[in-house]
């Protein structure tokens, strides 16, 4: 798949949005990727995972994981594309956590996936939780990068598309000086 064909599926199921948002990183923005618009539709899903899947096919992966809650579909459908376990991580009392009896074994090799990558913090926590369980990470995946500048994992890192989108402090939003109403869309609230 090209960047142009991934950013394609977003326009026609309307998961561009624009307004007022405030990200899970804590920055605002008035543009928002809303990739469950897209992973709705099993076959765009296994679409995208097959292609993420492709870009590790030389690497062992024994499992893929990703953050609750953009990255659990995407988890499971890049771990059914390779031929591997699917786990999700969650937030407990502020810290991302494996539960609901999943476990990482000392060195085994994970592919860690994210749905869109801004600053990258979620997908760091997951990476670390790894680590901290003796696993390896291999590599990080995601749909969309839309962060201003690199994010820097300690590891490989690929993405389908790549999309520019001015974020802001709340300090310097000009949608907050505006008055205008802000959305919180992710999965952090």
């Amino acid at each position: 798949m090209t960047e142009q064909e991934v950013l394609k599926l977003f326009e026609k199921n309307s998961a561009l949005l624009t307004g007022h948002f405030k990200l899970s990183s804590g920055l605002h923005s008035a543009k928002y990727l809303q990739c469950a618009l897209v992973l709705q539709y099993p076959e765009i899903a296994e679409k995208l995972a097959k292609e993420l899947a492709s870009r590790f096919a030389g690497d062992k992966i024994d499992f893929v994981v990703g953050p609750a809650l953009g990255g659990v579909t995407l988890a499971y459908e890049v771990a059914r594309a390779i031929g591997c376990r699917g786990l999700f991580t969650e937030r407990q009392e502020g810290a991302m956590v494996l539960r609901r009896g999943f476990s990482i074994a000392s060195g085994e090799r994970a592919l860690v996936v994210e749905d869109v990558v801004t600053t990258g913090g979620s997908t760091k926590e997951v990476i670390e939780l790894v680590r901290a369980a003796g696993g390896i990470v291999a590599g990080v995946a995601s749909i969309i990068d839309r962060g201003d500048k690199l994010v820097e994992f300690g590891t490989r890192f690929e993405c389908l598309a790549k999309v520019s989108v001015q974020t802001f402090g709340e300090g310097n939003c000009p949608m907050c000086s505006r008055g205008d109403a802000v959305t919180k869309p992710g999965s952090r609230k």
